[in-house]
């Protein structure tokens, strides 16, 4: 199982990206459909092609960052939303990240990384977000793959993953997932707890 840089940078130059919409994921957009506040500081770990970075940019919220290994991810970014600044789209890893955020998307960065990366992904979203910021995003609700991404999980394995730093605000399965993600999906949204 090779998750490194080069073998995202692989699949992104070579087009194996199977997992990408092509388009902003629907329980996401209709998450954004409803912020009002433009001013917030969003992440996007594994952002990818990121249509969701795009999406949010468009509609006006201008403090959107995305993170992501791959070169040629981030350049697809720059490419298709060129106003987009650059200075937001970082090629690196998640886990070297220091900032603060408001709000942290979630959208197949958790199952792409290695599982034995689970717990310290929890601790990483919790130090990158501010008092009471949310991680909010889809997390797939079934098995999938045990020796390459995608990686899956179930909705009682998260919840004990994540009880320690966070409220589940919300932790239930997504009423409009994209074609066949349709019933394996769990639309999430964790608060911070104020430490």
């Amino acid at each position: 199982m090779n998750l490194s840089a080069s073998a995202w940078e692989d699949r992104y130059t070579n087009n194996d990206i199977a997992w990408d919409l092509g388009e902003v994921s629907p329980p996401l957009k209709a998450y954004f459909d409803q912020l009002t506040n433009k001013e917030i500081k969003i992440l996007i770990p594994g952002g990818g092609n990121s249509y969701e970075a795009a999406y949010l940019f468009e509609k006006g919220f201008k403090n959107v960052w995305v993170v992501d290994l791959s070169k040629t991810a981030i350049e697809n970014i720059q490419t298709r939303v060129s106003n987009f600044p650059s200075s937001q789209l970082i090629q690196g890893d998640f886990f070297d990240m220091e900032d603060a955020f408001d709000l942290i998307i979630e959208q197949t960065f958790f199952c792409a990384i290695n599982p034995n990366l689970r717990a310290d992904y929890v601790v990483k979203i919790n130090s990158l977000l501010k008092p009471k910021g949310k991680l909010v995003g889809v997390l797939f609700n079934v098995p999938l793959n045990k020796d390459k991404p995608p990686f899956g999980g179930n909705k009682a394995a998260y919840k004990e993953r994540f009880k320690g730093f966070f409220e589940i605000q919300k932790m239930e399965a997504c009423y409009n997932s994209f074609g066949n993600r349709k019933g394996r999906e769990l639309f999430v949204i964790l608060c911070n707890k104020e430490v």
